[in-house]
């Protein structure tokens, strides 16, 4: 398991050993003990940090946003005078970086997270305005890209890009990494179809 240097801040230490276990053994072998004993902490560290299960929860989820906010720099986001194409080489620039390399594990703790949302209505909402924060951008450039309905259509494209994520790295294509290239066209097909 890597987690960041001994420099790193020890909230950071908590929340990335946290989100490594959680990667590495589930939902089940998240303990505040396991982060602890993970980080080379004193036990109680984790305890002191997130007293309960769901504040540890929390932490996993936040960290999340944070890792995944890196996958594509903001700098990187097209502008919307770029117009479809523009958005087209974001998308499958992204796609692409989570499923090669150190992203490809966000994608599994990212699943872990969401089915455990699914039993703790107290973790839904923090999880839900996690995520909004990455659906808003992509409504904005859906309306620029000329979508007279961009709420249905963030929605196509999440679920479409979600299913291709969770078929290479949890499905019958996990040893699958599409290029660039195909990313770019499939997008393109499907927002060809979406916007006409």
């Amino acid at each position: 398991m890597s987690v960041r240097s001994a420099g790193t801040p020890r909230t950071e230490l908590i929340a990335d050993t946290a989100l490594a276990l959680l990667t590495e053994r589930g939902m089940r072998g998240l303990t505040h003990r396991a982060v602890d004993e993970a980080a080379g902490l004193p036990q109680g560290s984790t305890s002191n940090h997130a007293r309960t299960r769901l504040a540890l929860l929390e932490t996993v989820v936040r960290r999340q946003a944070e890792r995944e906010a890196v996958v594509l720099d903001p700098d990187e986001l097209p502008d919307p005078a770029g117009g479809r194409e523009a958005l087209i080489a974001s998308l499958a620039l992204a796609v692409h970086r989570y499923l090669s390399g150190d992203f490809r594990q966000l994608l599994v703790s990212r699943y872990e997270l969401a089915l455990e949302a699914t039993r703790r209505p107290e973790l839904r909402a923090y999880y839900d305005a996690a995520g909004a924060q990455f659906r808003e951008p992509l409504t904005a450039m859906l309306r620029a890209a000329g979508s007279k309905d961009p709420e249905r259509h963030t929605l196509t494209l999440v679920a479409w890009t979600d299913g291709l994520l969770f078929t290479c790295v949890a499905g019958t294509y996990h040893a699958t990494v599409p290029s660039e290239q195909d990313l770019r066209a499939g997008f393109r097909e499907l927002l060809r179809g979406m916007l006409g």
